[in-house]
């Protein structure tokens, strides 16, 4: 199994940028493919980003140049660099991992997943 703890969440003016970081644990075998998800309050857990073993990444159309996912596996680590942020940006982020694919892009299919970190834009 693997653990994961995100950080870097805050508020922050509209305009403003944010690194989301997620931290891993356990066995790394597990962290193969990972993402971020968010999901503001009344809404359903939308995927923004996610990457693959090969590097490759995905992003939604709503965070596309703005948001970009990178990761470091010497530390085990996802994370998401969040410029130019918008008060439609406000929720609470999570990350998620899985040592294979399960569905389809930017879906909910990880198994895996930390407990949030909350991103609130002010206008």
């Amino acid at each position: 199994q693997v653990q994961l703890v995100e950080s870097g969440g805050g508020s922050v003016e509209a305009g403003g940028s944010l690194r989301l970081s997620c931290a891993a644990s356990g066995d790394t075998f597990y962290t193969n493919y990972m993402g971020w998800f968010r999901q503001a309050p009344g809404k359903e857990r939308e995927g923004i980003a996610d990457i693959g073993t090969n590097g490759r990444t995905n992003y939604a159309q709503s965070v596309k140049g703005r948001f970009t996912i990178s990761k470091d596996n010497a530390k085990n680590t996802l994370y998401l660099q969040m410029n130019s942020l918008k008060p439609e940006d406000t929720a609470m982020y999570y990350c998620a991992a899985d040592w294979t694919v399960r569905g389809a892009t930017l879906d909910n299919w990880y198994k895996y997943w930390g407990r949030g970190t909350q991103v609130t834009v002010s206008s």
